[in-house]
C-alpha cells in the first residue's frame, strides 16, 4: 500500500503516473517482504523540496528523507535510497 501526502507540492496527474513508475521496484521488493506500508510526505520550503518515505513492513521499519531544489531530484534520490534499504532487508530476510 502506498500513501501519497503531496503538502503544498503541486503535483500533475503525469507527475503522480511519473513517480508510480519510479517505485514499481519498491513496491515489488516491499511485497516479497509482506505486510508492507509506504507513506510518502512532500513538503515545500522556499526553493528547497522535502521528501519523506516512511516504511513498515514484517521485517522493520525505516525512514528514508532527500531534501534537493527540485522535487524530480528529490524524489529519484528517495527511491534509490528506499530501494537500497528494502535490498537489504530482503537480503537480511532471506539469511535468517
Amino acid at each position: 500500500m502506498i500513501k501519497l501526502d503531496a503538502g503544498n507540492v503541486l503535483l500533475k496527474p503525469s507527475h503522480r503516473r511519473q513517480m508510480m513508475a519510479w517505485l514499481r521496484r519498491a513496491v515489488r521488493l516491499g511485497s516479497q517482504l509482506g505486510q508492507f506500508a509506504l507513506t510518502i510526505t512532500m513538503h515545500r520550503t522556499g526553493k528547497q523540496c522535502e521528501v519523506r518515505a516512511e516504511v513498515r513492513d514484517s521485517a522493520g521499519n525505516f525512514v528514508c528523507r532527500s531534501r534537493r531544489q527540485d522535487w524530480r531530484d528529490a524524489m529519484r534520490e528517495l527511491v534509490r535510497a528506499l530501494v537500497n534499504r528494502l535490498h537489504a532487508q530482503r537480503l537480511g530476510q532471506a539469511l535468517a
